[in-house]
């Protein structure tokens, strides 16, 4: 009972953040009929911000990394994307009336990962004092690539074979270009590349880590406010999709939990490596995702997959699963 006690008052305490704070405060500003817009252009450059410091701070802390430490990890990785996928496209199988495209498409966006969710979940265990591992952000394109990839390329060979007579092969090469150039991986790629083969250390000091926490809360606030106004997409399409959205960012996350753990205990993953670990399987991608699934997917209706994470999906893996995945982790590890 004293255990019960003591990890739902650590949940509640990780409500107060200021993290989730301004998440709820930009839903509630819709919810009041705000007229408060946020050009697109501020949105993109945060983005490409919080990226290019995760990549930053990961490429740097890899040159001293044992490469070995990060094998099992990165092959953990790579297995729950997959199986995030194939579970998703095998829940919506059972449901006739979503469109195969459809469904193929939304497990492929919870699949993939979310930058931001996942940059939240960095600054949570920083003001918790949860170590993990600084070339943890190098494991977000081992999830996030097979996901896309492999929800595009199934759905298309879907697609052909209900397309009597059409030849035309599916491009895997292609999609996985694609994905590469995405705005969201190329920034991190870039990052990763700059901390790994250069020396960014001062400029990282004084301009990307100064500005990583405001940056954050500002996109927060743009995820709640985007968050409540596409429920009303949420609701034209089925509501099968609300049930798989609150509910896989929970299954996904306790799953890479659970493997993480394993590696905690065979090659020493640290809690809060654990932590990202889970918090990228519980994700649904808002940048990289999106517009590789309308080109590798184009007949997927986007108010489907796109209302189902940013309406529903997105708000439980910030709102619930980084507070949970913390507390268990203090209460497992005693952290």
């Amino acid at each position: 009972m004293d255990f019960l006690a003591d990890f739902l008052l650590r949940l509640l305490a990780q409500f107060q953040s200021p993290t989730l704070g301004f998440l709820i405060g930009g839903m509630l500003l819709v919810a009041c009929g705000s007229k408060l817009t946020i050009p697109d252009a501020i949105y993109k450059f945060i983005v490409f911000m919080l990226l290019m410091k995760i990549g930053l701070k990961g490429g740097m802390e890899i040159r001293d990394a044992n490469l070995a430490e990060m094998f099992l990890p990165a092959v953990i990785t790579i297995v729950i994307g997959v199986v995030i996928v194939l579970l998703g496209i095998l829940f919506f199988s059972f449901i006739s009336s979503i469109k195969k495209e459809d469904g193929y498409a939304t497990a492929g966006l919870f699949g993939a990962v979310s930058a931001s969710t996942f940059a939240a979940a960095m600054v949570l265990l920083e003001e918790e004092a949860i170590a993990y591992e600084a070339w943890v952000p190098a494991l977000y394109p081992f999830m996030d690539i097979p996901a896309l990839v492999l929800a595009i390329v199934l759905a298309n060979v879907y697609m052909k074979k209900q397309q009597q007579g059409n030849t035309t092969e599916v491009n895997v090469w292609g999609i996985i270009k694609e994905s590469l150039q995405g705005s969201a991986l190329s920034a991190l790629i870039l990052g990763l590349a700059l901390g790994l083969f250069t020396t960014p250390d001062k400029v990282f000091g004084s301009f990307y880590e100064p500005l990583f926490r405001g940056f954050l809360s500002i996109l927060m606030l743009i995820m709640g406010m985007e968050a409540y106004a596409r429920i009303h997409e949420l609701k034209r399409v089925a509501q099968w999709y609300a049930v798989y959205a609150f509910f896989a960012p929970i299954i996904h996350g306790l799953l890479a939990f659970g493997l993480g753990t394993l590696a905690h205990y065979w090659v020493g993953f640290s809690p809060g490596g654990v932590v990202l670990l889970a918090v990228m399987a519980a994700s649904s991608s808002d940048i990289s995702g999106p517009p590789t699934l309308r080109s590798g997917i184009p007949s997927a209706n986007p108010s489907a997959y796109i209302g189902a994470s940013t309406s529903v999906g997105t708000p439980v893996a910030i709102a619930v699963c980084i507070p949970l995945f913390i507390v268990m982790a203090q209460t497992i590890f005693e952290v």
